[in-house]
């Protein structure tokens, strides 16, 4: 009986030997390193300005479309009003070569009835040349300067004629149809100018919190100097950088567990959302000493299933490697 508890005692403890062997000399699980990242839009004005107006500080919550600066330029304004002017001169020409004046056809319609008149004295003048010399009573002189004079007296109201029709008619084709293009010109002048003017004002581009406020109250800016910088807290991921033999079949959509420290979160749901290789600059590592074939740095991000409160670009994320759940 001795004999016997004996054996199984010593059997129990070459197990739970070999037990503690086993832990001991079994690898520790590999624990990969993330970080919590983020988009992050640097906010620069189109035009030059002076900054007139700051609604928005460093910590400040913006939605799209907010008004978080307002910028001045005495030049914009004035190249603004210059191209208002622009625009009402070549309308103004366009209506002008479009139309004509009641005047100018009054005058012309007064031209063409002298002529008719003189017209109408020369050929009764004519008819009694004619009457005169077959009595004798005229020269064959006097006839020829009548029928001159009533050739001519048609010949001016022909030209009466013309001139009253082109006075009517205005224009040719070709004057409206550069008057016409001059005024678009002058409109996309005008609406160029509107749009630098309005890009004066400084709208947030998207939702987020203001990290950055480069901008002070009278300081000139140039176009694309940096006045704010925004961050999309409420949309943050997760990236990791990782040996492409660590991947172990990882693909887009799998979902695992991770822990943020500074939440004091052990289990942090995330789901994969990008796996892609590092450009040519990230870390190689030959496998072998001979250099059969390198091992290239994959980018992975992985998003919250669920966004936990506090959570800020640059917090540490860390996971154990291989994944068990997923």
């Amino acid at each position: 009986m001795k004999t016997a508890i004996r054996a199984i005692v010593g059997l129990g403890l070459v197990v739970a030997l070999c037990v503690l062997l086993w832990f001991a000399t079994r690898p520790p699980p590999l624990v990969v390193q993330g970080e919590v990242s983020t988009n992050r839009v640097d906010i620069s004005p189109r035009v030059p300005g002076r900054v007139a107006k700051l609604n928005a500080d460093v910590g400040d919550v913006v939605k799209q479309g907010d008004v978080i600066a307002e910028l001045e330029s005495p030049q914009l304004t004035a190249s603004l009003h210059m191209a208002d002017a622009a625009l009402a001169v070549s309308q103004a020409d366009l209506i002008r070569v479009n139309s004509t004046r009641p005047e100018t056809i009054d005058a012309s319609k007064a031209q063409l009835a002298a002529a008719d008149a003189d017209v109408t004295l020369y050929q009764e003048e004519t008819n009694r040349q004619a009457k005169l010399i077959s009595t004798g009573a005229s020269t064959q002189a006097l006839v020829d300067q009548t029928a001159r004079n009533l050739e001519a007296a048609i010949r001016q109201k022909e030209a009466a004629e013309a001139n009253l029709r082109l006075v009517v008619a205005g224009a040719s084709k070709e004057e409206k149809a550069l008057a016409a293009t001059r005024v678009e010109q002058a409109r996309a002048s005008l609406n160029q100018q509107q749009v630098d003017v309005s890009e004066l004002t400084i709208r947030a581009p998207i939702s987020g919190q203001v990290t950055t406020r480069v901008a002070e109250l009278g300081e000139n800016f140039s176009a694309g100097a940096p006045l704010f910088s925004i961050i999309d807290i409420d949309h943050p991921w997760f990236t990791f950088n990782l040996r492409e033999d660590l991947l172990n079949g990882l693909k887009v959509g799998d979902v695992f567990n991770v822990s943020v420290p500074a939440l004091k979160q052990d289990k942090l749901q995330v789901k994969v959302t990008v796996i892609n290789a590092q450009g040519q600059y990230a870390t190689w590592r030959a496998t072998r000493a001979t250099g059969d074939f390198d091992l290239r740095t994959f980018e992975v991000r992985a998003e919250p299933v669920v966004l936990p409160e506090g959570l800020r670009p640059g917090m540490s994320v860390i996971a154990s490697w291989p994944f068990e759940e997923r």
